[in-house]
């Protein structure tokens, strides 16, 4: 082979490896930025995802999350309670007792349910009058005692007791919402010009520790003017639950 013939080969032999060296760095090349162009869609849409259901979790109260937010047990908190002694004598009879959730709930099974305030419409015409026609149902399903809280003191806890002429049902005043707060139930209530009130709720509990919970949906701060929801917390949809029989545990 001539001189000329071998170089020939060996210029084209270089030029095809680079070439080939060439197109494959082209390939590779290609091939890193559609990889960095698909993992940054990828990234993308996940980013977006991720923000929408960031911003859906912000402007959307979930009524499921509130309601598994409510702890394991009966909080203990201390009640302020007028309480009648007639040994005090004279127009007005009452002194004031500090009673304990433990002297409550402890050791019992009792229905506890709590609503936005005395003397208001549902509570007042269907849910407080319903529990004490029903109490003695409650009772023959194994029942200690049935408690109605609100945010009121005790002498508006006291005075709706006794426009209610209950007998069974006994009112607990938590005017400082300690108990409502340790129960992740406060809500305000502004749009009323109630301030901060409970969510209307319902429990049974055996011994402190909550069993069933009954939370009416929807639950928020100042809504509309209906936004009163009243169905889970009735005492009828709680001896359903008692009964064995198909109920509504709301939120």
């Amino acid at each position: 082979m001539t001189v000329a013939k071998l170089t020939s080969q060996r210029i084209c032999t270089s030029m095809v490896g680079k070439v080939g060296k060439v197109a494959s760095a082209s390939t590779n090349g290609t091939t890193r930025r559609l990889r960095t162009q698909s993992q940054g869609l990828a990234s993308r849409r996940n980013v977006g995802a991720l923000g929408l259901r960031a911003r859906a979790a912000a402007q959307v109260r979930s009524s499921v999350v509130m309601a598994a937010g409510v702890p394991a047990e009966l909080p203990s908190t201390t009640f302020k309670v007028r309480v009648r002694d007639e040994s005090i004598g004279g127009d007005n009879p009452f002194k004031w007792v500090d009673v304990t959730s433990k002297e409550l709930f402890g050791g019992k099974k009792v229905v506890l349910f709590s609503l936005p305030g005395a003397f208001t419409p549902t509570c007042s015409t269907y849910q407080l009058p319903n529990f004490e026609k029903l109490y003695d149902e409650f009772k023959a399903k194994g029942v200690d005692a049935v408690y109605c809280l609100s945010v009121n003191d005790s002498f508006v806890m006291n005075q709706w007791a006794k426009a209610q002429n209950l007998k069974n049902v006994k009112v607990i005043p938590d005017g400082s919402l300690l108990f409502t707060n340790a129960m992740g139930m406060n809500v305000q209530k502004d749009n009323h010009g109630f301030g901060q009130r409970s969510w209307r709720y319902a429990v049974v509990a055996d011994d402190m520790k909550i069993v069933q919970t009954f939370i009416e949906p929807g639950k928020c701060e100042n809504g509309s003017v209906d936004d009163d929801p009243y169905g889970a917390s009735s005492p009828e949809n709680i001896l359903k639950y008692l009964k064995g029989e198909e109920f509504d545990a709301g939120a």
